[in-house]
């Protein structure tokens, strides 16, 4: 949805347009209360056909495979656990474990939560995103890389940082044609989000 996407290039301040989310019946974003609850919900869509794939910011370690080939839950929260995708350069991996450039398009994708690296250029029906604390909303956004895993712009000045991690969420966010689902760790940044949602919030926000 182009309309979307001006939305969060706006919300993330990427763009200086004041534009607030207003449902068009067409494209199906949500904000949701737990981070299993949107697992769920993504996964259930992919069960009844549509393709759809768990994202998220890189405020996790990524591990290698263990010695069996078995990925390593890296993404935990709030009692939740998945593992990343396969690294580029994983050597063996169990069965049923796709490889990296496969992720996207094997179904059982949708067992591995893709970072930006590996989910930039593809789109799918659904896409659910876990916006963790590399990027909060307080009055105004701020980076905070000592929860970041990304090397690569950890590297960044100081003043870039911010930038690009928006630049991040703002890849994941826009992956899904059909509908996009968000669980925000950071509960001011989940705030922020909903005031810029012309939605009744009972009918935004999952389990409110």
């Amino acid at each position: 949805s182009e309309e979307f996407i001006r939305w969060v290039d706006a919300t993330l301040g990427i763009t200086n347009e004041e534009r607030a989310w207003q449902p068009d019946g067409q494209f199906d974003f949500r904000i949701f209360d737990g981070v299993q609850d949107m697992a769920d919900a993504i996964r259930s869509k992919a069960a009844n056909g549509s393709s759809a794939r768990l994202v998220a910011g890189f405020c996790w370690p990524w591990s290698n495979p263990d010695s069996s080939g078995q990925l390593v839950d890296d993404v935990k929260l709030d009692g939740f656990s998945m593992p990343w995708n396969a690294m580029p350069d994983a050597g063996k991996l169990a069965p049923g474990i796709p490889k990296s450039n496969f992720w996207a398009s094997d179904p059982n994708g949708i067992n591995q939560i893709g970072c930006v690296y590996t989910a930039q250029g593809f789109e799918f029906d659904y896409v659910g995103v876990i916006f963790g604390k590399d990027l909060v909303y307080n009055g105004g956004w701020s980076g905070n890389r000592k929860v970041s895993h990304d090397n690569v712009v950890k590297r960044a000045p100081e003043g870039e940082f911010a930038n690009l991690v928006k630049q991040t969420y703002r890849v994941l966010l826009t992956r899904g044609i059909k509908g996009c689902y968000v669980f925000f760790e950071d509960v001011g940044t989940k705030e922020f989000f909903l005031s810029r949602m012309k939605a009744e919030r009972a009918s935004a926000v999952i389990g409110a």
